[in-house]
């Protein structure tokens, strides 16, 4: 039988060095507190704003970023190719209240290594910063299937994303009846934020977007964009 004594000693886990970005001061005090439970992580620095977020990366150089995207009314996702290059071997991962697939894959495209619902369990924010450490990339599971849901168009034509083909469809279809002015003007924005449980202001972006990926505003270009992906009978 083999002394335990002589067994050799499981190796220490390796230090993960961690940045906490973000405006609220209860929020960084809230990862701070999730990560501690993991003796692996090491809160190196924390910053409030995306110049300090720089700042702080460039000097500490942690292996984690734990970055906020919007943070003193300015968005971090312009800066992250900037914090890559101030710190090569720093993994970034994106803490948000952010949902729309589109900002995930943005995200993932300027360089982010990891995409997380401020929502998350605890534990899904530690694995999440375990993975991204290692080297992989983590997509929160709700946002990993909407990304894998994004409608594909017609060849040359970028793909929307699928809340933006939940949008193309009726406005492709038009506004009911009861939703016509007066003047018999259509103005679909405020009865599809309400089918969609958003603001008028979210549909008016998500059609921006749709204008700018498929170079299509009137109706019935709409009408024929959404024919050609089967969101209109």
């Amino acid at each position: 039988m083999d002394d335990p004594s002589s067994s050799p000693a499981r190796p220490a886990p390796r230090e993960v060095t961690v940045v906490l970005a973000d405006d609220h001061l209860v929020v960084r005090a809230g990862m701070r507190l999730l990560l501690a439970q993991d003796p692996a992580f090491r809160i190196v620095a924390e910053s409030a704003t995306v110049p300090d977020t720089v700042e702080a990366v460039s000097r500490t150089r942690p292996r984690v970023l734990v970055l906020d995207l919007t943070m003193a009314g300015k968005s971090s996702l312009p800066v992250i190719p900037a914090l890559l290059t101030a710190s090569p071997g720093t993994r970034i991962l994106v803490l948000t209240m952010q949902e729309d697939p589109a900002f995930a894959r943005e995200a993932l495209r300027t360089g982010a290594a990891g995409y997380l619902l401020k929502e998350a369990a605890a534990e899904e924010l530690r694995a999440a910063a375990h993975q991204v450490a290692d080297g992989a990339t983590y997509v929160q599971p709700v946002l990993g299937a909407r990304l894998a849901l994004e409608t594909p168009g017609p060849a040359g034509q970028e793909s929307l994303t699928g809340r933006e083909a939940e949008v193309l469809g009726p406005l492709g279809r038009g506004p009911p009846p009861h939703e016509i002015s007066r003047r018999g003007v259509r103005h679909p924005n405020p009865a599809l934020a309400r089918r969609l449980y958003v603001s008028v202001r979210t549909v008016e972006t998500h059609r921006a977007r749709i204008r700018d990926k498929l170079g299509k505003d009137t109706r019935a270009e709409l009408i024929a964009a959404a024919r050609e992906r089967g969101l209109v009978a």
